[in-house]
């Protein structure tokens, strides 16, 4: 069973609007809309869980997406909290052998053959994994100056994308463990790592971007009409 989390808790302050970046129109519907769509419509993902802020009034309170369950809980401050309440939140349908899926509200031009190749990889895996892309560009180390002190090997350096898939149980685990510790954690994998754990880094598209500033949005809608066209 996998069940996929959302975290749609943030503000989205650096979008450059007055709503919640989440709910702002992409190719004539709100951006979550985008990501849902895709989650649901995989066959291996059983039910899909939105983690909302709790002053949000956007949201109607759909029950199911596409035929899919569709839950809704409150998060917290922090996107870890907000996957950790997530989990909480499914305690009655999660078992030892569940698995959760966790993606992004903000990353709409998510490939299926990605979500496919994530799942088929990261559930034989014994810790679980994520979609990631190599690093291609030249990377250089700055002091504080904004100088260059150096070049560093890209050959084993990787950009973090979700969605991250792990066994349910682990994952709450780890996402406490590191709240107890305080610890900062930006990503699921991160939280995984804090445990000694080595997830999986599966190959995924470039196009698989994170919307964050305004010029994002432009860039997302080129990316889906380019990839919709006949």
């Amino acid at each position: 069973m996998i069940w996929a989390i959302i975290p749609a808790a943030g503000s989205g302050s650096r979008s450059g609007s007055d709503i919640p970046k989440q709910y702002r129109p992409l190719l004539g519907k709100p951006m979550i809309e985008h990501v849902l769509d895709l989650l649901a419509q995989h066959p291996d993902i059983d039910g899909l869980m939105l983690v909302l802020a709790a002053d949000d009034e956007r949201w109607q309170g759909i029950e199911k997406w596409r035929g899919k369950p569709l839950r809704t809980c409150t998060g917290g401050m922090r996107r870890s909290e907000s996957v950790l309440a997530g989990i909480t939140a499914l305690s009655d349908v999660l078992h030892k052998d569940s698995w959760a899926l966790v993606h992004d509200a903000a990353r709409p031009c998510l490939r299926l053959e990605d979500l496919n190749r994530l799942i088929e990889a990261a559930c034989v895996h014994p810790v679980g994994g994520l979609l990631a892309g190599r690093m291609k560009d030249t990377v250089k180390r700055g002091d504080a100056d904004d100088q260059v002190e150096g070049t560093i090997d890209r050959s084993a350096l990787w950009r973090a994308f979700t969605p991250q898939l792990f066994p349910a149980r682990s994952l709450q685990r780890a996402l406490q463990h590191a709240h107890q510790e305080n610890a900062d954690i930006t990503d699921e994998s991160s939280a995984m790592e804090r445990l000694g754990l080595s997830p999986l880094l599966v190959p995924g598209a470039d196009d698989n971007i994170k919307v964050t500033a305004p010029e994002d949005f432009a860039f997302a809608e080129a990316i889906l009409t380019a990839r919709n066209a006949p």
